[in-house]
């Protein structure tokens, strides 16, 4: 009788902690510091002359992700920020700016989402927008949009049932060919890494 309590007491519990992982929202969401390094590869402005030269600065943006558990291991994941305005450089002279609004959709892998240290990995597609082009007084423009591939690996560490610390990075292709005065003088390869920590809740 005592082993048979002891087998039903631990069914219970185990059908108990079934439900609970049943029970856990799909949804989570992270806010992010992220650091934005451009690789800065361009062709020779007008197909002479060295290659490189044009730059689009690096900096620290804020991002907002949203996550949704298809099942405990697999999640899609939407990338959000708001336009990020960006200085161009030719031949290290200032030479205008342009914003940018990067949304970005993975799908990951989560290796051990019941763990403490939770590690994943992610691929998926970049939408860029590309818009309020200023460069060389008016006369320099850029492509308005801009699709490309992103790769992405990071970690979550668990605080508690629903808070968590985040590390994450991402390489993803943003591309544009560049004109001057409405003829294509060269392409700009931006294919930034971005360096990512932040906290995430799961509801």
């Amino acid at each position: 009788m005592k082993k048979f309590s002891i087998k039903l007491l631990a069914a219970v519990l185990g059908l108990a902690s079934g439900a609970v992982m049943a029970q856990e929202s799909p949804w989570l969401v992270r806010a992010r510091a992220v650091h934005i390094d451009t690789a800065n590869k361009s062709d020779p402005v007008g197909g002479v002359g060295a290659a490189n030269l044009i730059r689009v600065e690096s900096k620290t943006i804020p991002e907002l992700d949203v996550s949704y558990f298809l099942t405990p291991n697999i999640a899609a994941e939407l990338i959000l920020t708001y336009p990020q305005k960006h200085e161009v450089s030719l031949d290290g002279a200032k030479i205008g700016s342009f914003k940018h609004l990067p949304p970005t959709l993975t799908l990951q892998y989560h290796f051990a989402p019941e763990n403490t240290f939770s590690p994943y990995v992610g691929a998926g597609v970049n939408y860029t927008r590309i818009s309020k082009v200023r460069l060389l007084g008016g006369a320099g423009d850029l492509e308005n949009d801009s699709w490309g591939g992103a790769l992405q690996a990071g970690f979550d560490v668990k605080l508690d049932r629903n808070w968590s610390l985040n590390v994450d990075v991402k390489k993803v292709q943003i591309r544009s060919d560049v004109y001057v005065g409405g003829a294509r003088a060269s392409k700009v390869k931006v294919d930034p890494v971005l360096f990512g920590v932040g906290v995430g809740y799961r509801f």
